[in-house]
């Protein structure tokens, strides 16, 4: 089971706080350091000192860690043409060493688009701009060197591209794709995803999305078993029942709610939820959301006292 840290930066949090988990992430031996693509805060936290851009952290981070994966959760094709997409995310690829993977979706937060000048189409071209997207950054990166690409579709024209800069994995970096939609987003995923990842769901609704994204891959030819399983859950993980009520405190939740709908409790209580994903959903990986960055000790205690008891 790889176990990898996920950060929510726009909550209020500077490179320098992000460089500290990552580097703390990867002293304890975890698989992965990844973030959210955001640019405004949610809920009641202040946000300060602001929002850090997604893609120009992961770039610092690859030249500051060695051996960690490092991606997004997920990136909005909202965000950036596909084109400057690509290149961007080969760049960091190769300045990390061939550890980046992408996550991409189609973009949601309204205020945070209205707020930094992005626009947020329509639910249906958004769908369809993203997969535009998907189809344009995969294709960039497998063309083969010497070659060129070009795509026409509706929102998006490239012509005789050369589709450089090649990233550091060859073909390319693993695509991560997410989400509920139940036709749709299973197609997409049976198309373009490495890993196919669930937030913040329960057991049940995800043992059903993974069932749809099957079905989707089974329908195209592809084996779904290349399609790897993932969720993403809150952590509040104490040695013992003060200690889980405090970490939920300081982040705002209601530890009996966090209990249910997270990984919270003590090592023991987490790895049993584990077991039971993994049992009835087949996920081989879990994103741990670390709301609070200044939590180190929390990464210590995952990685010594749970990480060992999934193996």
């Amino acid at each position: 089971m790889d176990l990898r840290i996920f950060t929510e930066p726009q909550q209020g949090a500077s490179y320098d706080d992000l460089l500290r988990v990552a580097k703390a992430t990867e002293a304890a031996g975890y698989d992965a350091f990844f973030r959210s693509d955001h640019y405004l805060k949610m809920g009641s936290a202040d946000g300060l000192p602001g929002p850090t851009d997604a893609w120009i952290t992961l770039a610092g981070l690859a030249r500051e860690t060695t051996r960690i994966r490092l991606g997004t959760l997920v990136t909005a094709a909202t965000f950036r043409y596909p084109g400057p997409l690509a290149i961007a995310v080969a760049q960091v690829d190769q300045m990390s060493g061939g550890r980046v993977e992408l996550g991409l979706g189609s973009g949601w937060y309204e205020a945070e688009h209205e707020a930094y000048g992005l626009t947020l189409p329509p639910l249906k071209e958004r769908f369809d701009r993203y997969a535009e997207q998907l189809e344009i950054v995969t294709g960039l990166w497998k063309t083969p060197p010497g070659s060129t690409y070009s795509f026409e579709g509706q929102y998006y024209r490239l012509v005789d591209s050369p589709a450089l800069p090649k990233p550091a994995q060859r073909p390319a970096p693993p695509v991560i794709i997410g989400g509920g939609g139940k036709k749709r987003t299973p197609a997409l995923a049976a198309r373009f995803a490495d890993e196919f990842n669930l937030a913040f769901t329960d057991i049940e609704t995800a043992a059903a999305q993974f069932a749809r994204v099957e079905a989707a891959a089974h329908e195209i030819g592809r084996d779904p078993k290349e399609i790897l399983r993932s969720v993403a859950l809150v952590i509040g993980v104490g040695r013992d029942d003060a200690e889980v009520a405090r970490r939920a405190s300081v982040i705002g939740r209601d530890v009996t709610e966090l209990r249910a709908s997270g990984l919270a409790g003590t090592p023991a209580e987490v790895v049993d939820k584990i077991g039971q994903w993994r049992e009835k959903t087949g996920i081989t990986r879990v994103y741990l959301q670390l709301l609070d960055l200044s939590d180190l000790d929390q990464i210590d205690l995952i990685a010594t006292e749970v990480a060992p008891q999934l193996d």
